[in-house]
């Protein structure tokens, strides 16, 4: 399972430190599992798999035998709220951060105008 640990960081893009920051652990706990040091256990191994990452969740037969894919595919109303989430997590008042701000302030009838405007940037563009 070692292998696999160490495969799915670095699939993650993610430090030592980063995986160990999003699992609430320490990077030498991390760095033991890669290794084959230290087992992780199986509350640490849910945690990842219940975890959702920007590619979505671990697949727990993938990490615990190597069979299937490594990530299990998040339904459209888990990315969406996946993709807010770590938007909200961001600290800086970024564009992403304002534009789903104003977003969530619309009302019934600037989703409708805003449902019109897309429709006609679709007919242009095709």
């Amino acid at each position: 399972m070692y292998k696999r640990l160490k495969k799915l960081r670095n699939e993650l893009e993610m430090t030592q430190q980063e995986f160990a920051d999003v699992l609430g652990t320490a990077r030498g706990n991390i760095s033991a599992y890669e290794v084959g040091k230290n087992a992780p256990s199986d509350a640490v191994i849910s945690l990842i798999c219940k975890t959702d990452f920007p590619k979505g969740r671990v697949n727990e037969t993938w990490l615990r035998t190597g069979e299937g894919e490594m990530f299990i595919e998040a339904s459209r109303d888990e990315q969406i709220a996946a993709f807010v989430g770590s938007i909200l997590k961001d600290e800086e008042d970024t564009f992403k951060k304002k534009f789903i701000s104003m977003l969530a302030a619309l009302d019934e009838s600037d989703w409708e105008s805003l449902q019109k405007m897309v429709e006609l940037l679709q007919e242009k563009k095709g």
